[in-house]
């Protein structure tokens, strides 16, 4: 069983429930990815880091930093910054927040000591449905002066997020779409 397979193993045990669920869109779904079951478990968040800087590395303009909203990103940034230090690539992770802190400098964004001003970002997601949150991200990253150089996921729902992406400008990779996981 190669490294994709393992992870798919995984998310389909640990995350993939079925019943009627709201998501964080607001629509309702006959099933749901609780991504972080798998994101912490210690397998689970090394296969996605692993795949997910298989993805940046695959980009043409070099990737300097990985990050993404707080609390669905917070595991997969970490992951992906530790698998590139373990490649010898080293990539330093970051973290979008919800609201802006409250306290202190103010910041939308955690981690900004490590990344080089201007610098080119992977934006990543455990798993995305409308966009909604990865277009939040990109706004408030591309507001602080950093360029996104990649839009990536765990999982792909197939309803719209690829879409809504696509017209502000950017394409989403993942690792899985809904009918990959889903497929026997």
């Amino acid at each position: 069983m190669n490294e994709r397979q393992r992870l798919k193993a995984i998310l389909l045990e640990k995350s993939y429930r079925q019943g009627t669920f709201t998501l964080t869109s607001g629509k309702t779904s006959d099933f749901y990815i609780d991504g972080k079951q798998t994101t912490l478990s210690a397998e689970g968040a090394y296969l996605c880091g692993k795949l997910l800087f298989a993805l940046i590395k695959e980009e043409k303009t070099p990737i300097q930093a990985v990050g993404g909203m707080t609390l669905g990103a917070d595991p997969l940034v970490t992951a992906v910054s530790i698998v590139s230090y373990l490649e010898q690539a080293p990539i330093p992770a970051f973290i979008v927040r919800k609201e802006a802190k409250g306290h202190g400098t103010g910041n939308y964004i955690e981690g900004l000591k490590n990344m080089a001003a201007g610098c080119t970002v992977a934006l990543i997601e455990d798993v995305v449905t409308t966009g909604g949150t990865l277009l939040k991200v990109i706004e408030r990253v591309e507001a602080q002066g950093f360029k996104v150089g990649l839009v990536a996921t765990v999982v792909e729902r197939e309803e719209g997020g690829v879409k809504e992406l696509a017209r502000a400008g950017y394409r989403l990779k993942s690792i899985f779409t809904r009918t990959e996981l889903l497929a026997p």
